[in-house]
């Protein structure tokens, strides 16, 4: 280990060496051809998809009649149905902020609760 110590006519040091090779270490430049210019494929994660869903799907009171429903119309107009309910019920919801004076922010929260509540009760199986 090197030691450093001030004296009389400056800085004096017992590291004799170049800091360029003993930081990097004098084997740098050997190591560095062994190793060559071949690159390493690391391959990456595997990540499972994303779940896109209700975390109660399928269950609810209102769940059977919604799957129900879902077979008989087709997924296509079904998806195309609850898309129109939804809305309606946000213009309801709406509305009903404009009544009473509720600002944005809890409209937002009613609608969230909303839905929320389908999804417990199963409309949005």
């Amino acid at each position: 280990m090197a030691t450093t110590s001030i004296c009389a006519t400056g800085l004096s040091s017992s590291f004799h060496g170049n800091w360029g090779k003993s930081i990097a270490g004098e084997d740098y430049h050997v190591l560095a051809r062994t190793v060559g210019t071949s690159h390493v494929r690391v391959p990456r994660p595997v990540r499972s998809q994303p779940m896109m869903g209700n975390v109660n799907e399928g269950k609810g009171i209102f769940a059977p009649l919604v799957i129900a429903t879902r077979n008989i119309v087709g997924k296509k107009r079904f998806n195309q149905l609850r898309g129109k309910a939804i809305a309606l019920h946000s213009q309801v919801i709406t509305e009903f902020c404009k009544t009473i004076g509720a600002d944005s922010k809890q409209r937002q929260g009613l609608i969230r609760l909303a839905k929320k509540n389908g999804e417990k009760l199963g409309f949005l199986a």
